[in-house]
């Protein structure tokens, strides 16, 4: 075959071959003032490396100052002026956050994903500065250049919650479970389940007892493990004067989460003397602590029935079992002191008594978020700081004992 029979194909090839040449160099440079700029040459720079390496290490202000260099290379290099936005919001400059991506919103070669993104920062600009309006519009206008774009549903999610408009925040989420298809977020049924009570919460301050109890049921129907929901179905059953109903809601909760059962049992100690039956209480309490030993609030509640029935030495015994597993919990301790209260103040208990709380530090049941360390003396279902739901677990002090085997 003669050389001409190729050149259509070797010219095809050299005209594919030069425009790709073309377009990486037309990507990489552009025309400004009559001159050629590098558009990577701000990234090529050793400031912009370092601000990435300092950003890393969070070092924030470290950053701050070599991506300001970096930029000051290049005004047109959005991708560096984006991060340096970012970086004032982190360190709580967020008018200067917002100047900066209000300006880079100004520029007009911004492509449809880049605008996007520019509003995606602006939003969270003005979600940390308290612009909730302004917020709320930033997001949707994401969704109207990018209807698929999670950050933004996300960060429209958590705005409404904030404002604890959860019908709204429940439709957010049901747009983000239709946008996982086959990769659903773990958390999908969780969140709903916890933005479903909160629904019936809604309903029960508006009176509207039955819509209250759906939602409780669709709650739990979502993830069995959502405690408020069986709480809250029980409390709506006592005040209702259906004890039993109530009873048979709170005792779910040792089933279906063990480690919180403790947040019914003065439910279930005050209905199983409405109705007669506290011995059925102390069962619970003892099947508890048969399953865990550790736990020492099923000794301190069935010590609590114990005293209330007349039997403070039985009661002061399991107290101090409990004080044994949780030497600083205040509550224990006042236990104790009540239940001594009722008794002779016998010396020996008192002195026993005594060893046991030598290197107490006492508290308040403290909680800790797992997600942003927040901490509270109360357990809470939404994290106030972080906004994440069902993330705060108790902080466990060993007892001193325990500590000085460690140390060894």
């Amino acid at each position: 075959m003669r050389i001409l029979d190729y050149l259509p194909l070797l010219v095809g090839l050299t005209t594919l071959l030069l425009g790709l040449t073309v377009g990486k160099a037309w990507e990489r440079y552009k025309l400004r003032d009559g001159t050629w700029v590098d558009r990577r040459r701000a990234r090529d720079s050793p400031h912009y490396i370092l601000g990435l390496n300092f950003l890393v290490a969070n070092q924030i202000d470290q950053a701050v100052e070599e991506l300001s260099q970096a930029a000051g290379m290049d005004a047109d290099a959005l991708e560096t002026h984006m991060i340096l936005g970012n970086l004032y919001r982190e360190r709580g400059q967020v008018g200067r956050a917002i100047q900066v991506h209000q300006q880079l919103l100004q520029r007009p070669s911004l492509s449809k994903l880049e605008h996007g993104y520019v509003l995606l920062c602006l939003g969270l600009d003005f979600r940390r500065g308290g612009f909730i309006g302004r917020a709320l519009e930033a997001f949707n206008e994401v969704l109207r250049l990018d209807p698929k774009n999670r950050y933004a549903l996300l960060n429209l999610e958590k705005l409404h919650e904030e404002q604890q408009q959860w019908t709204e925040a429940y439709a957010i989420r049901e747009q983000l479970i239709v946008l996982g298809g086959d990769e659903p977020d773990p958390r999908d049924a969780e969140i709903q389940a916890f933005l479903e009570h909160q629904i019936g919460l809604e309903a029960l301050k508006a009176g509207d007892r039955d819509e209250a109890a759906r939602r409780f049921l669709a709650a739990i129907d979502r993830d069995a493990a959502t405690v408020p929901a069986y709480l809250s179905l029980g409390d709506l059953r006592a005040a209702e004067g259906n004890d039993a109903g109530a009873v048979d809601a709170w005792q779910q909760v040792v089933t279906a989460a063990p480690d919180r059962a403790y947040l019914a049992f003065d439910r279930l100690a005050g209905a199983s003397r409405r109705l007669g039956t506290p011995e059925r209480f102390a069962r619970l309490c003892e099947g508890v602590i048969a399953k865990n030993p550790q736990d020492w609030r099923a000794r301190q509640a069935l010590a609590q029935h114990l005293a209330d029935v007349g039997e403070p030495p039985r009661a002061l015994e399991l107290l101090f079992d409990a004080l044994s597993h949780a030497p600083h919990a205040l509550t224990v301790h006042q236990g104790i002191w009540h239940t001594l209260s009722r008794l002779d103040l016998p010396r020996e208990q008192i002195r026993r008594y005594v060893e046991l709380t030598r290197d107490a530090v006492f508290y308040l049941d403290p909680h800790v978020c797992t997600r942003c360390r927040y901490r509270s003396t109360e357990l809470l279902w939404h994290c106030p700081h972080c906004h994440e739901w069902n993330t705060f677990v108790e902080e466990w002090i060993a007892p001193a004992d325990e500590r000085t085997e460690r140390r060894a």
